[in-house]
């Protein structure tokens, strides 16, 4: 597939402009959520991950068991179970899913919030356990003789496992970051590779990163590339923007009553994570860029997370996804603030366009006996 559309997987109904209606989880609105993705052309989505969250693995098995065709991208942190254990966790759920399993491991960027769950291993200590442990799980998945292991921080011996994963020889592994540790560790051990929406030129910069951190490693492929953003759509220019700088008051309405705005609020007011400090200091060098990109989003937000705009009407915004497109983002994650109603628009009136103008430039390289850009960024 030459362009696919990652969605939120949300266990609740709030978002940064709402509060949530009932419980951290509520199991008919995260199905409901999941399978207004899956009819509305999304190809996947997210379950997150916070430490104080609903633990993602068992609702995504949950979702996993319910719909046929939409697949799971599952966020994993390497400091809360053993690779030994998670590796039979990913296996079973690729099981249960039918080989729709793609493993999100995040490292962690905020002292704070790791320590929550008692990680105290620095920055750069965590990326050296994050690499270990992906290569750990990746050769659990696909070795069937027992085998020990002696690394800086796991050693087992005589483990193999009884459960492999549906896809052969493994799921994927997505990995994302915007520090030189992120790109070495993603550009060594990822096949997909997560990026923040950010301006061209700036994202066109992170994604030479990643192929350069994979060429040093000795790979002779690449990631794939995924980016992230907040599309706000209406049927014209000006009722879009009319949205955007509501969504914004409604943001900073919320923090005015003392709540926090984001699901993993991290107890501090400035940033440890890279992708976040990036984020501040585009929202403070302007509010636009390119032809959608919208600022104000991450800066209210204080850089958390994904938090970049893009504003317009739908014909707008597909257009600036395409932008990216042609710089080599294949992947395009989105997630309104009306968590719901916005992936039911956005898989409506944004993902077709997209689709069909991909398909058109596809089928013009093929007349011109090139190959699918898809295919040239391998």
């Amino acid at each position: 597939m030459p362009v696919e559309f990652l969605g939120i997987a949300a266990t609740h109904d709030g978002s940064e402009t709402t509060a949530r209606s009932g419980g951290a989880f509520d199991k008919e609105y995260t199905l409901r959520l999941a399978r207004a993705h899956e009819d509305h052309g999304w190809d996947r989505v997210l379950f997150a991950y916070g430490s104080g969250s609903p633990d993602p693995a068992p609702a995504a098995a949950y979702i996993a068991s319910r719909l046929d065709r939409l697949q799971i991208l599952l966020a994993h942190r390497p400091n809360v179970s053993y690779p030994t254990f998670a590796a039979k966790t990913f296996a079973t759920l690729d099981q249960i899913s039918e080989g729709r399993l793609t493993v999100h491991f995040i490292t962690g960027g905020n002292d704070h919030e790791q320590g929550r769950e008692g990680d105290t291993l620095t920055k750069d200590q965590r990326y050296a356990r994050t690499r270990e442990y992906i290569q750990i799980v990746r050769k659990i998945w696909t070795t069937r003789e027992p085998f020990d292991h002696e690394g800086e921080h796991y050693r087992f011996h005589d483990f193999v496992s009884d459960v492999f994963p549906a896809q052969q020889p493994r799921p994927d592994i997505s990995f994302g970051g915007s520090s030189p540790a992120a790109y070495a560790a993603g550009g060594a051990e990822a096949d997909i590779y997560c990026l923040w929406g950010e301006p061209l030129e700036k994202t066109a910069e992170q994604i030479e990163a990643v192929k350069a951190a994979a060429k040093a490693a000795g790979r002779t492929d690449v990631p794939r590339i995924q980016v992230a953003f907040r599309p706000i759509i209406a049927p014209t220019e000006e009722l879009a923007w009319e949205k955007a700088r509501r969504t914004v008051g409604a943001i900073e309405a919320r923090k005015a009553s003392g709540e926090s705005v984001t699901r993993r609020h991290t107890g501090q007011a400035h940033p440890q994570n890279s992708g976040s400090q990036r984020l501040i200091a585009i929202a403070e060098a302007g509010e636009r860029y390119d032809r959608a990109l919208w600022t104000p989003t991450a800066a209210a937000t204080g850089g958390a997370g994904n938090s970049n705009a893009l504003v317009g009407t739908p014909e707008t915004v597909a257009q600036a996804l395409l932008d990216y497109y042609d710089l080599g983002v294949d992947i395009l994650s989105a997630r309104g603030y009306d968590l719901l109603g916005d992936a039911i628009d956005f898989g409506r009136h944004v993902i077709p366009v997209v689709r069909e103008e991909v398909a058109k430039r596809d089928a013009e390289r093929a007349a011109r006996g090139a190959r699918p850009l898809a295919a040239v960024r391998r």
